[in-house]
């Protein structure tokens, strides 16, 4: 499920206090470290349970610790795909969870990471996934020129290649070792 909101498209991103920029890092999240984030705190799934079968990635600031966003992942093959299992926003960067978000840019970030990994993956940029709900889906039709497929689900959508590589090309974070 993907609830995240495309607040803007930044190549890093921005502290809302201060404008200050700020650079991130991909990382690979091991399932032991993924106990930590559930439901309960604000996280809407556990989810080391979807290391089991997803590749869960965490977009930090760079040279931290500091979680910003969690994206699971895996390869369909069906529909030559990355396909996002779930993504969603820090609760401190979640508007439906704060009045006052710490970054801007979360959303998209991690939109590029699976674009990065469907290019990885060999499919050219191309990502499906499932809204959250009507709203997200038709917010992600507009921002990303996604369409709207709703085969699987009534919120299913798919990014384009040529999308996806274009949404690709407007960020700039580093990969690094897994956690």
């Amino acid at each position: 499920m993907i609830y995240v909101d495309i607040d803007v498209l930044t190549p890093c991103l921005i502290d809302i206090t201060t404008g200050e920029v700020v650079n991130t890092e991909v990382v690979q999240v091991r399932s032991s470290v993924l106990s930590k984030f559930t439901k309960k705190n604000g996280w809407y799934t556990d989810w080391n349970k979807l290391a089991c079968e997803s590749e869960v990635y965490a977009l930090m600031l760079t040279g931290t610790f500091s979680i910003q966003g969690l994206i699971a992942i895996h390869k369909d093959a069906n529909t030559r795909t990355a396909f996002i299992d779930w993504a969603v926003a820090s609760p401190e960067n979640n508007p439906l969870l704060t009045k006052n978000k710490k970054y801007k840019g979360v959303g998209g970030h991690l939109f590029a990471i699976a674009a990065d990994k469907s290019i990885q993956y060999g499919y050219n940029g191309a990502i499906s996934g499932f809204a959250a709900n009507k709203v997200l889906m038709e917010h992600y039709i507009k921002t990303f020129n996604a369409e709207p497929i709703c085969q699987l689900h009534p919120y299913q959508i798919f990014i384009d290649e040529i999308n996806g590589s274009k949404l690709r090309e407007v960020y700039s974070y580093e990969w690094s070792d897994k956690i």
